[in-house]
């Protein structure tokens, strides 16, 4: 069997419910996904919920349920609403799943046996939202977290560490030697410098959080919810039937795992994740992997912030836009052309509805979705029935090839925004195509001429319809539908205006 191209999200922390920056990771991957299985490939597309650690216990409480009860019901959310946004996944994993956590507990014995795990004693300050410790040099002054800006906890406890500083030059090596590792390249600099300044071992138990997966060897202490966390790449992928195939307790796990075979996924094509778990996923994981003697994945990318009016998300400003909203009000599918359009990809963003409306208006009702009523309506005048194949010397159909390898180059440097700057600038030649050529008054002397012009705009629009299906999938198959060969109906528009109120 040839390896399938194997792709994941970050699994989403359920201490609160998805929004529209959750959503963007989905969707791009999503968009990701549909485009290589256009091309032939054999796609494995992962997402799914991080549910262990301290935070999840707390939510848990404040809701008077148990854990277990609030990840069920959140995960569920995550569901629903991946469902909403239309995403292909092929397979979503859960941290609390039984196939996961005996995985989770295997690796920790290998490593501990390796001598990667070692048993000792933290102090140090600790941030209870991020779930990690933070050194000197990384606290903002007057010793608060960098990211949530809140005085840092001071945590005393017997924990377990890995040996994070033994992969130092390891991972600068790599690093050297696969430039396309860390992406976007503007982001290298800060990882390699950091990994440069000297890596500490991490502290990769606890004892005061009950909330996790149990240490086999040692029960008193839980996994750190990182470590267990970013094992789910490797246990998704059926790393469990290497390292548990021979331990009988494993064995009702074994049976969950799937068929596929771990070397058929690993390594990962690409790990999309938010910048700000860059690091985790570009030191730590790595780090992790080399202890375990697998290859590492082939690309980390990571994604700028969204803002919303140009406010970072918060539910004390009450500005999070449930992603879920705005699909119900205007579509889900031009939600995610929006977000893809907006900003370059590995940017910051900025959400506001006058920009989602512009964009609508200029992008789909206006190029778009008028040019395939004009296109439609004048054909059905002068054609009658749409052939299924057009051939002839149709300059914007040559061009269509050229513009196909833009995108194909577009996509595989992860910049959805020129993917569809390149289709939205196809659409633009064809309605040039409309405005130069009139072929309502050519149709007057010329039936044959006006007729070629409206095959060549049928042709280019049945090329868009394809291009748009990764961004848009259900708007792309009904332009599909009202291009296919045969008599043409009459339908609505595409994309109705959006009227400012």
């Amino acid at each position: 069997m040839t390896k399938k191209c194997y792709i994941t999200t970050p699994i989403y922390y359920v201490n609160s419910v998805p929004h529209i920056g959750h959503a963007y990771t989905t969707i791009a991957l999503d968009v990701l996904a549909r485009h290589k299985r256009q091309k032939g490939l054999d796609v494995r597309f992962l997402t799914g919920t991080d549910e262990h650690g301290a935070n999840i216990e707390k939510s848990a409480a404040a809701k008077g349920v148990s854990p277990k009860e609030w990840t069920d019901e959140v995960s569920a959310k995550y569901k629903e609403m991946w469902k909403t946004l239309n995403i292909s996944y092929d397979d979503f994993i859960r941290t609390t799943d039984a196939k996961h956590e005996h995985v989770v507990q295997a690796i920790f014995e290998k490593l501990l046996k390796s001598g990667d795990i070692y048993l000792g004693s933290y102090s140090g300050k600790y941030c209870l939202s991020c779930e990690q410790y933070y050194n000197e040099s990384e606290m903002l002054e007057g010793g608060l977290c960098p990211v949530h800006k809140r005085p840092l906890t001071d945590v005393h406890e017997e924990t377990y560490f890995f040996k994070l500083s033994r992969y130092q030059d390891a991972l600068l090596k790599f690093y050297e030697e696969n430039p396309g590792f860390l992406s976007p390249k503007f982001r290298a600099n800060e990882i390699i410098n950091f990994v440069k300044g000297g890596l500490q071992d991490l502290s990769v138990t606890r004892t005061k959080v009950k909330w996790g997966v149990p240490v086999l060897s040692n029960p008193a202490h839980t996994v750190y919810v990182w470590f267990d966390a970013l094992i789910n790449y490797v246990s998704a992928a059926g790393y469990g039937t290497l390292i548990c195939e021979d331990k009988a307790e494993h064995e009702a796990q074994l049976k969950q795992i799937r068929a596929d075979k771990f070397e058929d996924l690993w390594p990962a094509d690409l790990h999309m994740v938010g910048k700000e778990i860059f690091r985790f996923h570009a030191v730590i994981w790595p780090a992790m992997l080399m202890a375990l003697g697998l290859p590492l994945p082939k690309k980390v990318f990571a994604h700028g912030w969204w803002t919303v009016e140009g406010e970072k998300m918060s539910k004390s400003l009450g500005n999070i836009v449930d992603p879920a909203e705005v699909a119900a009000k205007y579509g889900t599918d031009p939600l995610r052309a929006f977000l893809f359009r907006e900003v370059p990809f590995g940017q910051d963003g900025d959400f506001s509805m006058e920009s989602f409306k512009n964009r609508y208006n200029s992008d789909l009702a206006n190029n778009i979705g008028n040019l395939l009523s004009r296109t439609l309506n004048m054909a059905a005048k002068n054609i009658g029935e749409l052939p299924e194949k057009i051939e002839g010397d149709y300059p914007l159909l040559k061009k269509a090839d050229e513009v196909e390898q833009t995108i194909d180059k577009a996509y595989d440097e992860l910049a959805f925004d020129k993917v569809l700057e390149a289709i939205y600038g196809y659409g633009g030649d064809l309605n040039k195509l409309v405005d130069d050529k009139k072929p309502w008054v050519l149709a007057k002397t010329d039936p044959e001429a006006a007729k070629a012009v409206l095959l060549e705009l049928v042709g280019g629009l049945r090329r868009v319809a394809l291009w748009l299906e990764p961004f848009m999938p259900t708007i792309a198959k009904e332009m599909q539908k009202r291009l296919l060969p045969g008599k043409i109906e009459k339908y609505p528009p595409l994309f109705p205006r959006l009227e400012d109120k």
